[in-house]
């Protein structure tokens, strides 16, 4: 179970230390996705983010792809949960960008503000999840944790429920949601009708066999 933590101190390296921790990160990858120091003191590598969403997400069709405003086209969907992406970004790319170029890689037309990106990390047989800010840059903190995702991954979630930002959402979408809701509850209480019509009918056979007529 995941245990909230609080957001650790940023602690900045200095040009140098930036160098020899790439140089360590790098004999240390197993999937050859490794760091590149630019000159200009800017490095580049990859980061794996995990896909936990519990709401549909809105794909642009073909047709509307490239559009900002949704259209009747757009489809909306569950995304499969656990599906991990690959993201090559810089040391200068922060947590809302990195949040807006996975969208864009999947012609997500949802507004990212509905986002956030959390880090997990494993310590002490406990696994603690930390909600990152829009600032942070998370491949300075995948250099900083090495390459290993057991010590560091990066998770993609909606905002909690009391963050919701609904103004966020269209009325299309609003209108599905409660769409979906509908289906959902409508399920759940055929899935009760019947595990309640199956325990009266077992009731009813133990009563026949205990109140047999003389």
């Amino acid at each position: 179970k995941d245990v909230q933590k609080e957001r650790e101190p940023h602690v900045y390296l200095s040009k140098e230390e930036v160098k020899e921790k790439i140089q360590s990160y790098n004999s240390s990858v197993t999937d050859k996705l490794k760091m590149t120091l630019n000159a200009n003191g800017i490095y580049t590598g990859f980061i794996k983010v995990q896909m936990e969403l519990c709401r549909p997400i809105t794909v642009q069709s073909s047709q509307s792809q490239g559009r900002c405003a949704h259209s009747n086209n757009d489809t909306a969907f569950y995304l499969p949960d656990g599906c991990v992406n690959t993201l090559h970004i810089s040391s200068t790319n922060t947590v809302r960008e990195v949040i807006e170029a996975l969208l864009k890689k999947f012609f997500v037309a949802d507004n990212p503000a509905k986002f956030a990106l959390y880090k997990r990390c494993h310590k002490e047989d406990q696994v603690y999840t930390c909600k990152l800010s829009d600032r942070e840059h998370p491949l300075y903190l995948r250099l900083v944790a090495g390459p290993r995702t057991e010590m560091l991954s990066f998770v993609l979630r909606e905002h909690e429920t009391g963050e919701v930002m609904w103004e966020a959402f269209t009325i299309p979408e609003l209108q599905n949601f409660l769409r979906i809701l509908d289906k959902e509850e409508n399920e759940q209480l055929q899935i009760l009708k019947k595990r309640y019509a199956a325990y009266r009918d077992k009731l009813e056979e133990a009563l026949g066999g205990v109140w047999k007529p003389d």
